[in-house]
C-alpha cells in the first residue's frame, strides 16, 4: 500500500494498494448521507500505455475535471498527451462522493491506514479498498477512488462505508504489561463472543448464519479443504480428526504456499475454507482466487469484517475474537479451533447416531470460558517453570492425536517470541528420528490426555525416561497416575477430547509468554515478523 503527499499539491493526497489491506477513514461532524461511494472505472480500449506518467496524468484530468457528469472520458495517448481519437480510457462512474458546503465548513477529515486499530480513536466510519483502487482527495474534500481494470473479473462498482463495531478500550493494553498478555487473558471472552448467538445449548443447535444458505452444497461435496498459513493452518490440522468424524467426508489441510506450488487439482464439487485471522494473507488469498477460478466453492474464516478474504469469498465465518494487535497470535487461534468445531457440529445436525457426541461437544464447550479462567490461574505456576528453561536454547514439544497441532502451534510461539529452537513431534515417529535428540539436557514437553492415544502416549513417556529425558507433562488434573508420577506435570481441567486443545495450548501460550520476557524481548513485535504477511 503506498500514499502520497506532495508539498506541490497542498491539502491533497493520493492513495493506492496492491496486495496489502488499505481502509480510508472519514470524519465528520455531520451525518453521511450515503452508505457506498462510486467508482471511477478505467477502460482500456487500446493497448495504450500504463506507465506511471500517463496514469498520473490521467488522475490528475480526473481531480481537475471532477468527474461530476455521466459517463464522464478522458482519453490518453501513448505518451500520455489528450487525444480524442484514441480513447484509452473511459471513466464510468455516475458522480463521486462529495462533501456538501456545511459540512466542509465544519470540516471534514480522511484518515489512510493498513488496520482499523489505527484509525478507531479517530472515527468508526471506514471504506476498504480493492487491490488497484486509486483513493484521492481534492483540494475541496471531495473523495474519489478510481479503479484500474486489469482482468474480466467483476469489480463492484461501490465501495461501501462500514461503521465499526470495535471499541477503543479493545485496543489499550489496560493493566497489562503488553498486548499479548492482555489477549491471553482475554481467551474466556473471545471464545464466549464466537459462540454468542450460535450455540443453542438448551436445544442441543449450533447455527452458523454466514453458511446457512450453502451447508446442503457442502454436504454434497466431495471433498474438504482447509488452506491456511501458520496458527490459522494448526487451527484446521487440530480439528481435522473431529471433522471426518462428523462429516464422514476426505478431509485435506494445506499450506497454502506449498498448495499454489504444486497447483493442486481442485474440481468444481470441492468446497474450499480459507481460514485468516487478518484476511489479507497473500498466499491464502491467491491460493483462494485459484481454487475460485476452478468453480469450486469457496469459503472464509477470518477476524477482520471487510478483509480481503471475506469480501472475495462465497460465504464465511467471521470468528469474533476481538482486534489482535500482539504478532504471535493466542485468542485468535483458539477462536479459529472453536468455530471449526462449530462447523463440524452444523453439517452433522441430521445424523441420529451422532446425536449424543455433539449433545456432549456442546455442553462441553458452553464451558469453556470457566475452564480457561481456571487455567490464567496458573500464570505464576507457569513463570516459575519458565525461569528454569529460558536459558536453554532449544526445546521439544511431542503429542499426537487431538494434541499433534497444540504441539505445533506451542513450538510456533515459543519459536516466535523467544527465539528459541522449538520443535513440534508427533509421539508416534520418536523411533523414527526425534529420539536421537533426546537426554538428560533437553528440556522436553510431553501432551498427554486421557484420551484413544493415552496408552500410546505413555509409551513415547516411556522412551524418553529411559533416555534421561526429564519431560515437563501437561495432562488433567484428575489422571493420578501422571500426578503421582515423578515428572513435573501441569495439571489441566478435563473436557471433551475434541476440545482439550483449547486448555492445553494455554500454559504453552503463557510460557512463551514468560520466557521470552526473561530473554528481555518484544514480546509484541519479534523481530523479522509482521502481524498481517500480505507478500508471498
Amino acid at each position: 500500500a503506498l500514499v502520497f503527499k506532495s508539498t506541490h499539491f497542498p491539502g491533497e493526497i493520493v492513495a493506492t494498494r496492491r496486495g496489502s489491506p488499505l481502509l480510508v477513514g472519514i470524519k465528520s461532524k455531520h451525518p453521511i448521507l450515503t452508505d457506498h461511494i462510486p467508482v471511477i472505472f478505467r477502460e482500456r480500449k487500446d493497448r495504450g500505455c500504463e506507465c506511471l506518467h500517463c496514469l498520473s496524468n490521467y488522475v490528475s484530468h480526473a481531480l481537475d475535471s471532477g468527474l461530476s457528469s455521466e459517463n464522464s472520458t478522458y482519453e490518453a495517448s501513448d505518451n500520455g498527451s489528450s487525444n480524442g481519437d484514441l480513447d484509452n480510457y473511459t471513466l464510468d462512474s455516475v458522480t463521486h462522493f462529495n462533501v456538501d458546503d456545511d459540512v466542509r465548513e465544519q470540516g471534514v477529515e480522511y484518515f489512510m491506514a493498513s488496520d482499523a486499530s489505527a484509525i478507531i480513536e479517530h472515527t468508526n466510519r471506514v471504506i476498504y479498498l480493492e487491490d488497484d483502487d486509486v483513493a484521492a482527495v481534492g483540494k475541496d474534500g471531495t473523495l474519489f477512488i478510481h479503479h484500474v481494470k486489469r482482468s474480466k473479473s467483476d469489480v463492484p462498482n461501490t465501495r461501501e462505508i462500514h461503521t465499526l463495531k470495535m471499541k477503543i478500550q479493545e485496543i489499550m493494553k489496560g493493566s497489562y504489561s503488553c498486548f499479548m498478555q492482555k489477549e491471553i487473558f482475554e481467551q474466556p471472552e473471545s471464545v464466549m463472543n464466537t459462540m454468542r448467538g450460535r450455540v443453542r445449548s438448551e436445544k442441543g443447535e449450533v447455527v452458523l448464519g454466514g453458511l446457512k444458505d450453502h451447508i446442503e452444497i457442502i454436504r454434497r461435496c466431495r471433498r474438504l479443504l482447509f488452506i491456511a498459513c501458520g496458527t490459522s493452518y494448526h487451527s484446521a490440522l487440530a480439528t481435522r480428526q473431529l471433522i471426518e468424524e462428523l462429516t464422514e467426508l476426505p478431509v485435506m489441510v494445506e499450506l497454502s504456499s506449498d498448495f499454489l506450488d504444486r497447483q493442486t487439482p481442485i474440481f468444481r464439487d470441492d468446497v474450499c475454507f480459507f481460514i485468516s485471522q487478518s484476511g489479507e494473507t497473500a498466499d491464502t488469498l491467491n491460493a483462494l482466487r485459484y481454487c475460485k477460478k476452478k468453480g469450486a466453492l469457496v469459503v472464509g474464516i477470518t477476524n477482520t469484517v471487510g478483509s480481503t478474504i471475506s469480501r472475495e469469498t462465497h460465504c464465511g465465518v467471521h470468528i469474533n475474537a476481538g482486534p489482535e494487535i500482539g504478532v504471535a497470535s493466542t485468542k485468535a487461534y483458539t477462536s479459529q479451533f472453536l468455530a471449526l468445531v462449530m462447523f463440524a457440529l452444523v453439517m452433522s445436525e441430521d445424523s441420529i447416531s451422532k446425536r449424543e457426541r455433539r449433545q456432549s461437544i456442546i455442553r462441553e464447550m458452553m464451558r469453556l470460558p470457566e475452564l480457561i479462567n481456571e487455567l490464567l490461574k496458573m500464570d505464576k505456576d507457569i513463570n516459575t517453570l519458565a525461569k528454569e528453561l529460558y536459558k536453554h536454547k532449544s526445546l521439544l514439544v511431542m503429542g499426537r492425536g487431538y494434541n499433534f497441532a497444540t504441539c505445533l502451534e506451542g513450538a510456533l510461539k515459543i519459536k516466535e517470541l523467544t527465539y528459541m529452537h522449538s520443535e513440534g513431534i508427533l509421539s508416534g515417529e520418536l523411533k523414527h528420528g526425534p529420539l536421537a535428540m533426546v537426554d538428560k539436557a533437553m528440556p522436553v514437553i510431553m501432551i498427554i490426555m486421557k484420551d484413544k492415544t493415552y496408552m500410546k502416549s505413555h509409551n513415547a513417556l516411556q522412551q524418553v525416561a529411559a533416555r534421561a529425558g526429564r519431560p515437563i507433562i501437561i495432562c488433567q488434573n484428575d489422571d493420578t497416575q501422571l500426578m503421582e508420577s515423578n515428572f513435573n506435570c501441569i495439571a489441566i481441567p478435563p473436557t471433551e477430547d475434541c476440545l482439550q486443545g483449547i486448555l492445553s495450548v494455554v500454559p504453552l501460550q503463557l510460557l512463551s509468554f514468560h520466557i521470552a520476557v526473561l530473554r528481555g524481548y518484544d514480546v509484541d513485535c519479534p523481530r523479522n515478523l509482521a502481524k498481517s504477511v500480505t507478500v508471498e
